[in-house]
C-alpha cells in the first residue's frame, strides 16, 4: 500500500512507525497545491492535515483509495467529489481532549490569576523594590463559584464542564443560540451569556456559528467576565472581541485559533496590546501525548479500511 503524508510537520516530528508499518510510507514535512499531484500520484492513502484536497485533484488520482484527515474537522476536503469518485475519507475524533481541557484552564488560570503580569515583573525587578513580601498589583479570581458557561457541549465540552466543577464552578450549559426551544439541562443562550463569569466555547464552526459571538453578544456580558475561544477563530468576531477588550465591556479573554492561520499581521487580536488577552498560536490540541494518539488512529483507520470494516468513516 502507497502512503504518502503531505503534511508531516503538523506532526511535530511524531513517530509515524504505526503507520510505515501498514506500507510503503512517503513523508513530506510540508506540499504546496501545485506539487500534491507529482507527489501523490501513486498514493492509495493520502494522511493529510490541514493541506487541501479539491475536486480537480481527487479526480486527477485514479489510484486514490483513502483520505486520512489527520484532525477531526474535514472542511479541507471536497467530500462530495470523494464520494463520487469512491474515494473513502476518515478523520480522528478525541484524541486531543485532555489537551485541549488543559490547555483551556492554563489560559483561564493564567487570566485570571494575571500570572502573564506578575512574571513580567518579577523580570524587571518589582519584586526586589516591594515594601511588602509580596505583590498585590493586579486582581487575582478565583474559578470556584463562579458561573462558567460551556458553549458546545460535546465530548470536549463535557470534558471541560467536569473539570470546571471540580474546581468548584457552578456550570451552565448554552442552548445553541437562536433556538425556539430550551433542553433540559440548558439554559437560553442570551441568558446564560448575562450571568456568565467565564464563557468557554466548544463548539465547530459552521454556517451557523460563524460570528457566534459579536457585538451583541459582548454587551451581554458582565464586565467582570472572562471568554476563552480554544475551538475555532470564526466562533468570535476578532474586531467585536478588541472592541469589547478595549472598552471594558469583558475582563479578559485567552484565544488560541484566529480566522486565518497561520496569522496574518492586520489581524486586530495580533496588533492588540493590551494585559488582558492571552494569545497562543492554535496549539490547545498539541500535546505530545496527543499527538501519539492522533498517530495512532490514523494507523488505525487504514488497517480498519484495508480490511474491509468502517472506521472513523466520514465518507
Amino acid at each position: 500500500m502507497q502512503i504518502v503524508v503531505l503534511d508531516a510537520k503538523t506532526l511535530a516530528n511524531t513517530d509515524l512507525t504505526p503507520i510505515a508499518k501498514l506500507g510503503t510510507l512517503t513523508s513530506y514535512d510540508m506540499t504546496a497545491y501545485e506539487d500534491i499531484l507529482s507527489r501523490c500520484e501513486n498514493a492509495e492513502v493520502i494522511i493529510t492535515n490541514k493541506v487541501k484536497l479539491d475536486a480537480k485533484l481527487i479526480a486527477s488520482l485514479p489510484k486514490l483509495k483513502l483520505i486520512c484527515v489527520a484532525a477531526t474537522g474535514v472542511n479541507n476536503i471536497e467530500l462530495e467529489a470523494a464520494k463520487a469518485h469512491h474515494v473513502a475519507v476518515a478523520n480522528v475524533a478525541g484524541y486531543s481532549t485532555p489537551s485541549v481541557v488543559q490547555h483551556t484552564f492554563t489560559m483561564l488560570g493564567n487570566l485570571m490569576t494575571n500570572i502573564h503580569r506578575y512574571q513580567q515583573d518579577c523580570h524587571a525587578g518589582r519584586w526586589q523594590q516591594s515594601s511588602m513580601f509580596c505583590r498585590l498589583d493586579y486582581d487575582i479570581s478565583e474559578i470556584a463559584g463562579k458561573h462558567f458557561v460551556i458553549i458546545g457541549h460535546g465530548a470536549l465540552g463535557e470534558a471541560v464542564a467536569n473539570v470546571a466543577k471540580a474546581f468548584g464552578a457552578k456550570v451552565i450549559i448554552a442552548e445553541r443560540k437562536g433556538a425556539t426551544q430550551v433542553r433540559n439541562g440548558r439554559m437560553a443562550f442570551t441568558e446564560a451569556l448575562r450571568i456568565a463569569d467565564i464563557v468557554s466555547i466548544h463548539c465547530p464552526l459552521t454556517a451557523e456559528t460563524e460570528n457566534l459571538i459579536d457585538d451583541a453578544e459582548f454587551a451581554a456580558l458582565q464586565g467582570h467576565a472572562f471568554i476563552i475561544n480554544t475551538a475555532r477563530g470564526g466562533i468570535v468576531n476578532e474586531q467585536a472581541l478588541v472592541n469589547a477588550l478595549n472598552n471594558n465591556q469583558i475582563a479578559g479573554a485567552a484565544v488560541d485559533v484566529l480566522t486565518h492561520e497561520p496569522a496574518r499581521t492586520d489581524n486586530p487580536l495580533v496588533n492588540y496590546q493590551g494585559d488582558n488577552l492571552l494569545l497562543t498560536p492554535h496549539i490547545a490540541w498539541a500535546s505530545k501525548e496527543a499527538i501519539a494518539r492522533l498517530v495512532n488512529e490514523i494507523a488505525l483507520n487504514i488497517n480498519a479500511f484495508a480490511s474491509g470494516t468502517d472506521r472513523n468513516r466520514v465518507v
